[in-house]
C-alpha cells in the first residue's frame, strides 16, 4: 500500500519534490493556501524570468550563506540538472550574456508554471488550492483548513517573509516556534539600502544607474550595477552584499560601503587617464577621459571638498574607493527576499525537522540566503528534489 506525502506550501521546492518523488510509492498532495497555486512564481518572473546561472558549480557554491549548508543539495541537482529537466517537460533555456539562464525567448512566466504543473498532474500529483495549515494536532498531524490530516510524511514549504501579496507573509514562523522549533525572525536580504544622500544630489540623480561598477562591504566585492533612489541604493551590484552589510548594520547601526567606479582599470590607470588628458577642467576629464556618467561626477563633486576633486592623486583614489554609508535597510515587504525562519540547527542534514518524526522543512524558510541572478531559485530546486531522493529511497 503507498504511503502519503503531505506537501504543504505550493512553491518552487514544492514543485520539483513533488516531481521528483516516486509515486509508484506515494500518493502525494499539495496544498496551497492561495487561490491558484504558484503566484509568487509568477511575480519573480515580471523582472525578466532568471531560472539559475550557468556559472561552474564550484563557484555557484561560494554565493550563498552560510557556504557549505546547501553543497550537497546544489551538487545533487545542479544548474545544468535544472535546465535539462525543464526541457524535458518543454521549457528550453538559454545563457544570457549575464550568463543568467532565462527560458528561450517568447516563452512567459506563466507557460513555465503551467508546463511545470502539467507535469505534476501527469505525474498524479493532487494539488489542493485554498487549504491552510495553522498548528498540528495533538498527534503532531497537520491541521488543515480546521481538520487534522493523517499522513505518513509531511513536508513544508511555506517560503519567506516578503512579498506579502503572493501569500509568501511568514505568519507561520510563530507557530513553528510555539512547537518548540528553533526560529529567528525574518529580515530582509536583496533589498534597497538606505542612505543620506544631499539633497542636491538626489533631487537632480533620482532614478540613475551606476553601471559598470563594484562595490564592496566587509571584505567582500560584487560588480554589477545599482540604481540611485530618494530611499537610497539597490540592484545586482549591492544584493550580492546582504550577508555582510547586515552583519555591520547589526554591529554598528551603519555599515560602510566602498564604491570603485571604473573596476577595469588600477589606480595606476586611472591617475595616468587623469594626468595625461587634455580636457579643460576636472570634470571634463572625469566625462571623457575616464567615461563616468554624471551621477558618478555629481556623487564626487557633492562628497569631496574643492581641494579633494581639484588633486589627481586624491580623486583617483576615491574614483577607485568611495565610500557611502547605510543607515538601513528596505522594510521585508518591499525586499525580494528574507532571510530568517528555520535554523540551520533545527534540522537534520536531510531537512528533516529534529524534533518531528517524518516531518521536512525546504526551500526560502529555512535560513539560509543567495543573492539575486538565480541562484535562490536554484537553491530551491535543489532542496526539493535531494528531499525527494531522499524519501524515495528510505520507502
Amino acid at each position: 500500500m503507498k504511503k502519503t506525502i503531505s506537501i504543504i506550501g505550493g512553491g518552487p521546492s514544492a514543485f520539483l519534490l513533488a516531481a521528483f518523488l516516486d509515486t509508484s510509492k506515494f500518493d502525494v498532495t499539495i496544498y496551497e493556501k492561495n487561490k491558484t497555486t504558484g503566484r509568487k512564481f509568477l511575480v519573480a518572473g515580471k523582472g525578466g524570468f532568471n531560472i539559475t546561472h550557468s556559472e561552474p558549480m564550484e563557484q555557484l557554491l561560494k554565493r550563498y550563506t552560510p557556504s557549505d549548508f546547501l553543497e550537497e543539495a546544489l551538487l545533487n541537482f545542479t544548474n545544468t540538472d535544472f535546465r535539462n529537466w525543464l526541457n524535458q517537460i518543454g521549457i528550453p533555456t538559454y545563457v544570457g550574456s549575464s550568463k543568467r539562464v532565462y527560458p528561450e525567448e517568447g516563452i512567459k512566466p506563466i507557460e513555465v508554471l503551467n508546463a511545470i504543473l502539467a507535469s505534476l498532474k501527469e505525474k498524479g500529483i493532487a494539488i489542493k488550492d485554498e487549504h491552510i495549515f495553522s498548528d498540528w494536532d495533538i498527534d503532531n498531524n497537520p491541521i488543515i483548513n480546521n481538520k487534522s490530516i493523517q499522513t505518513d510524511y509531511t513536508v513544508f514549504s511555506l517560503g519567506g517573509g516578503s512579498w506579502k501579496i503572493t501569500g509568501s507573509d511568514g505568519n507561520w514562523l510563530n507557530t513553528f516556534a510555539k512547537k518548540g522549533i528553533n526560529t529567528t525572525p525574518f529580515v530582509a536580504s536583496n533589498c534597497a539600502y538606505q542612505i543620506h544622500w544631499k539633497s542636491d544630489f538626489i533631487n537632480k540623480n533620482e532614478g540613475s544607474p551606476l553601471k559598470n561598477i563594484a562595490i564592496s562591504c566587509g571584505g567582500t566585492t560584487q560588480k554589477g550595477e545599482a540604481v540611485i533612489t530618494k530611499f537610497g541604493l539597490e540592484g545586482n551590484a549591492i544584493y550580492g552584499l546582504s550577508p555582510k552589510i547586515r552583519e555591520e548594520l547589526n554591529s554598528n547601526s551603519k555599515a560602510t560601503l566602498f564604491i570603485d567606479f571604473k573596476p577595469s582599470l588600477t589606480l595606476e590607470n586611472v591617475l595616468s587617464k587623469i594626468n595625461l588628458s587634455t580636457q579643460k577642467n576636472t570634470t571634463a576629464t572625469l566625462k571623457k577621459a575616464l567615461k563616468l556618467s554624471s551621477a558618478q561626477i555629481d556623487l564626487l563633486k557633492t562628497t569631496l571638498s574643492k581641494e579633494l576633486y581639484l588633486n589627481s592623486d586624491s580623486l583617483a583614489k576615491f574614483i577607485k574607493k568611495f565610500p557611502l554609508e547605510i543607515i538601513n535597510t528596505a522594510e521585508i515587504d518591499e525586499a525580494i527576499s528574507t532571510v530568517g525562519g528555520i535554523e540551520l540547527n533545527a534540522i537534520t542534514k536531510n531537512f528533516k525537522l529534529k524534533n518531528l518524526p517524518n516531518q521536512f522543512c525546504i526551500g526560502e524558510m529555512i535560513n539560509w540566503d543567495a543573492p539575486t541572478g538565480g541562484y535562490l531559485l536554484q537553491a530551491c530546486a535543489s532542496i526539493g528534489v535531494f528531499v525527494a531522493k531522499h524519501l524515495n529511497k528510505i520507502n
